[in-house]
């Protein structure tokens, strides 16, 4: 699936739409260059989590955690930075396995031995400053669910 997004509100708005689809554990890798908006799109699936905090890049912690609605939990990490996923390659298999974690991966080629099959992959392209393309594509039957009703 394709989806052309015009502004920074309208990839908040289509964040916000995932998020609320979003019922129990679910990974989501976000893919696409530096400033493509991988952020943008968090802070709107977080928003249609019910998440009340400031979601932020986690480019220097690596990873966050945020309370959302229904008991569920939103972790965030953003493996630019690392060479080798170390450590939290064993975090993100723990939290991968968790029924009420939704995670969002940026640059997760470095963990992708952990990252499952099943999982919403949307690759972010820049084709003008303010525009998006997205390319949503699901990895098993959890994510076709989500991505059905995009």
């Amino acid at each position: 699936m394709i989806k052309e997004v015009k502004s920074e509100a309208a990839m908040k708005t289509f964040g916000a739409q995932i998020g609320a689809l979003l019922k129990s554990r679910v990974v989501i890798e976000l893919v696409g260059d530096v400033g493509a908006g991988k952020t943008t799109l968090t802070k709107g699936i977080a928003t249609g989590l019910g998440v009340d905090e400031d979601v932020q890049s986690p480019s220097f912690t690596i990873s966050r955690v945020y309370s959302a609605h229904d008991g569920l939990t939103l972790a965030h990490y953003d493996f630019y930075r690392l060479q080798d996923a170390g450590i939290m390659a064993d975090e993100l298999n723990e939290a991968v396995h968790d029924l009420f974690t939704v995670i969002i991966i940026e640059w997760g080629s470095v963990v992708s031995g952990v990252l499952p099959t099943d999982r919403l992959t949307i690759q972010i392209e820049s084709p003008t400053e303010s525009s998006r393309r997205l390319t949503i594509n699901s990895g098993g039957p959890i994510s076709a669910a989500i991505e059905g009703k995009l």
